[in-house]
């Protein structure tokens, strides 16, 4: 090669090479056309997930009967207490007046100058229960003694509170000034009469009862009890009546007194009563219902924006026509159009509470209707979402085969559970044609003007193409006939391509496609004879043979079953002819409750994304598929850069070749013209 090409004769050598490797690089272009595609219908169908979960987080709320009971609260007096209700309360009114307020018991010992004043060591128990009118105390049985031991080092009364609170004997401990000095106050963690506290002390100091060290914090109240500390507040229970009911509990938070409903008791409010109305919460399950309305819709608006076809503008979308999402859309719609028949509550339909799909293909509700509805105790529209007991019912299904070379393209809409037999009886093959004759001589071949063409047909689309003029082996000239048939505009355009190899210098041109449909034919060109002689053409056939022993229809490497699993379609990757395992089709059960039609309308379209969202669901089966060809795509590039530099290789040793003859040729002129200039006459 020449250190600066072109030297010799002026020709542009990097410049021509640059202008034909632009064009050998045209499948490189291709390739990356087709990872952008295929990256593209990742990304959106990573898109449909995310949509499907979050459809399916509104589905689970409408699975829950509870939400179509909701309900709300009022006082009277609203000042008396704070109510709450759970989806189990009972629409009503009842009469209540708060007696009392529970309250925990609080004692209280003699005034101290400072927290830092000594107080003694020893150890404390304290005990809880209640003091009797007859001047007994009866030890809460639910409640253990608790033992505190006061160090000397925690002998002050701040170290006594630190010690009592670090405990977590279930008493608090607080030092309280009262202007006068400073006071422990003891208080019982939970109110009521039951926790009522009795503390019997060992001081150090040796006398457990007198007023001096330690035992300053005695208490028992009881009959002949030591008592040092002195009562603050009284343990007393929350007392109330309901509807004429006497209610005593030692806690100011009632939950059980009203089934559902929870009161927060504020204050009293003796002698008189004030009206409590529980009532259904409408707005609530009307908010319900227009979630889904508005989860359904932003769920279609994700899926036909990735599979619209603008007509307007011939343009389709990342995933238009594809089989996955047709088959999530044509399930869901089964589903939407199956009446519930066999769910209790009057309700079969949702146009029947005023939802009903539009000409867009979105969900509209009506107001109107679903008030209708609520107001009816006929219509129970619980019946109709929420699963209402558990069953044993159908929530997804598969299909899975056997054969690792067999794969599932598209499921069936509906089938029977089971195991259907596979049999193939033809493999798909592609188009082929081969040459009659070792290309031009048996060891190289040389391409020029007089035979650089051939005219080709493939899978259908005809083009002409030119070959680089050179010397080729019969791996070279196999790799440039692939080159130019490749990047042919016309073929690229259609999405065609062909392998062209070599077998002891006989030519073969194979089409990338499977099927009947799949062809190459050399019609002509002035290289046809020289390279190819009279070509061996055979067309591709279509994958034959049965599904489930029923006859299915090839088309490629494609096989669509017939009958009972009508729309089941598998691609049959290779293998041999014969029994090929089988397609197993399962039905995914979960025991839901003892009503074998209690699933409601958001459980079934519950199961079915659940079925669609699993690991080996259908959707990240096409996203494994995707990215395989992604993987295969970026080997095939690695492949096509090794040929590009090979062929560069040539171009530039062949034009290379040509600068140096058109030199030599060049020298020759300049030479003849100076002999001719010498002879004699040559001046006139």
């Amino acid at each position: 090669m020449l250190a600066s090409p072109g030297i010799g004769s002026g020709l542009d050598i990097n410049g021509i090479v640059t202008q034909l490797m632009t064009l050998e690089r045209r499948p490189l272009q291709l390739l990356d056309t087709r990872e952008t595609q295929q990256k593209a219908q990742l990304s959106a169908f990573g898109n449909i997930k995310s949509a499907l979960s979050t459809f399916q987080e509104t589905l689970k709320t409408l699975s829950d009967p509870l939400k179509f009971s909701a309900t709300t609260a009022s006082f009277a007096d609203s000042s008396l207490a704070v109510v709450s209700t759970s989806g189990n309360a009972v629409p009503g009114s009842y009469a209540i007046e708060i007696k009392s307020l529970a309250q925990a018991h609080k004692i209280k010992s003699e005034n101290f100058a400072s927290s830092s004043d000594v107080v003694g060591s020893g150890t404390l128990t304290i005990q809880f229960g209640a003091y009797n009118e007859d001047g007994s105390y009866t030890v809460n049985p639910d409640k253990p003694d608790q033992t505190i031991t006061i160090d000397s080092d925690q002998s002050t009364l701040a170290g006594v509170r630190s010690a009592i609170n670090n405990a977590n004997a279930g008493v608090t401990a607080s030092i309280v000034n009262d202007g006068s000095g400073s006071r422990l106050v003891i208080a019982s963690q939970d109110g009521g009469t039951s926790n009522a506290l009795r503390i019997t002390v060992s001081d150090d100091d040796g006398n457990a009862t007198d007023n001096a060290g330690l035992s300053r914090l005695a208490f028992d109240a009881s009959t002949g009890g030591v008592s040092n500390l002195s009562q603050a507040m009284a343990a007393r229970n929350a007392s109330l009546v309901v509807d004429g009911i006497l209610i005593t509990k030692s806690t100011n938070t009632i939950t059980d007194a009203i089934e559902g409903v929870t009161l927060n008791l504020q204050k009293t409010n003796e002698g008189s009563t004030a009206l409590l109305t529980i009532e259904r919460d409408v707005d609530s399950i009307k908010e319900t219902v227009k979630s889904f309305v508005d989860g359904y819709n932003a769920l279609d608006k994700t899926i036909n924006g990735l599979t619209r076809f603008d007509s307007t503008n011939r343009q389709g979308a990342v995933l238009t026509g594809d089989s996955i999402t047709r088959t999530i859309q044509s399930r869901m719609m089964a589903i939407f159009n199956t009446p519930l028949t066999t769910t209790s509550g009057g309700l079969s339909h949702l146009s029947e509470i005023g939802i009903t799909f539009q000409k867009d293909g979105k969900l509209a509700l009506d107001a109107n209707k679903l008030d209708a509805v609520l107001a009816d105790p006929g219509k129970n529209i619980a019946a109709f979402f929420a699963n209402q007991s558990a069953t044993t019912s159908t929530i997804s299904d598969s299909v899975t085969t056997s054969d690792a070379l067999i794969s599932i393209v598209n499921p069936p809409a509906a089938f029977q559970a089971g195991n259907y037999a596979v049999n193939i009886t033809q493999l798909a093959t592609q188009g082929n044609a081969t040459a009659s004759k070792v290309a031009g001589l048996s060891i190289t071949s040389l391409i020029g003007f007089a035979n650089n063409t051939l005219n080709v047909t493939i899978d259908g689309v005809s083009a002409s193409i030119t070959l680089a003029n050179g010397s080729y082996n019969a791996d070279s000239l196999a790799a440039e006939i692939q080159s130019k048939i490749n990047s042919k505009a016309a073929f690229s355009a259609a999405g065609i391509s062909t392998t062209v190899s070599q077998n002891a210098g006989v030519l073969s041109v194979t089409s990338s496609s499977y099927g009947a449909s799949s062809n190459v034919l050399i019609t002509g060109g002035n290289g046809k004879d020289d390279i190819f002689g009279s070509p061996t053409q055979t067309a591709g056939q279509n994958v034959a043979g049965t599904i489930g022993g029923l006859a299915a229809t090839g088309s490629g490497k494609t096989l669509n079953a017939s009958g009972a699993l009508s729309g089941l379609v598998l691609n049959v990757n290779g293998g041999s002819t014969g029994a090929r395992g089988t397609v197993d089709l399962t039905q995914t059960t979960e025991t839901i409750g003892s009503d074998p039609n209690s699933i409601g309308l958001a459980g079934r379209l519950n199961t079915f994304i659940d079925g669609l969202l699993r690991s080996d669901g259908l959707i990240d089966g096409r996203m494994d598929g995707i990215n395989t060809s992604i993987r295969d795509i970026g080997r095939q590039r690695d492949a096509v850069d090794r040929r590009l530099e090979d062929v560069e290789r040539r171009f530039r040793t062949q034009f290379s070749a040509l600068d140096t003859l058109l030199a030599s040729m060049s020298q020759t002129s300049n030479f003849l013209q100076q002999q001719l200039a010498s002879l004699p006459g040559s001046g006139r």
